[in-house]
């Protein structure tokens, strides 16, 4: 099995991954980069992967979409990595935010804050598509007075479930880091 080498856009998503791919994925061997920024990430990709001479490891670059084309994005990012001769790269693009992805567990969410209503918020018209929630983080923040980022997703991330999760884009980081393993 060859070991993962997430570049994470930000130390949130650092803390939720070490939160949740050890219970998701046991036998995991991973490792997560954070960076301060999409430009901090963006300019980093280049030099970590020429300079990164482990054998076997792959990568799994994650960042936000904020509003953007996912597509588009999505290719400008595959491309950075291949003309980094690293074609095996795989490239994850939350939407819109990492926070839709703990809309995406309302259960985790509510067992992370003590706070049966949040539960329930999936019936809600706007927070049924989490994918679809045009600022998770802010929206999050108006529904958990004091949310922040960090201590936020290692409270979530300990209540997480694999497959209960709604958002697609959840589903999808968590399709491909199995195809790496394979």
């Amino acid at each position: 099995m060859s070991r993962l080498v997430f570049l994470l856009e930000e130390y949130s998503m650092k803390v939720l991954l070490d939160g949740v791919l050890p219970r998701f994925f046991p036998d995991l061997e991973f490792q997560c980069v954070p960076h301060d920024g999409k430009n901090d990430l963006e300019t980093s990709i280049p030099r970590k992967l020429r300079a990164w001479s482990e054998p076997g490891v792959r990568f799994v670059v994650v960042r936000d979409n904020d509003g953007g084309d996912c597509r588009a994005l999505k290719a400008r990012l595959q491309r950075l990595c291949e003309t980094n001769h690293r074609l095996d790269t795989l490239v994850r693009i939350p939407c819109q935010e990492v926070e839709a992805w703990y809309f995406g567990d309302p259960e985790a969410l509510a067992a992370a804050y003590g706070d049966d209503r949040l539960s329930g918020i999936a019936r809600k018209a706007r927070f049924r598509d989490p994918d679809a929630i045009a600022k998770p983080s802010v929206a999050l923040t108006r529904l958990v007075g004091g949310f922040q980022k960090v201590s936020g997703a290692r409270r979530i991330a300990a209540h997480m479930s694999k497959e209960g999760n709604r958002s697609r884009s959840f589903q999808v980081m968590l399709e491909g880091i199995e195809r790496c393993l394979t």
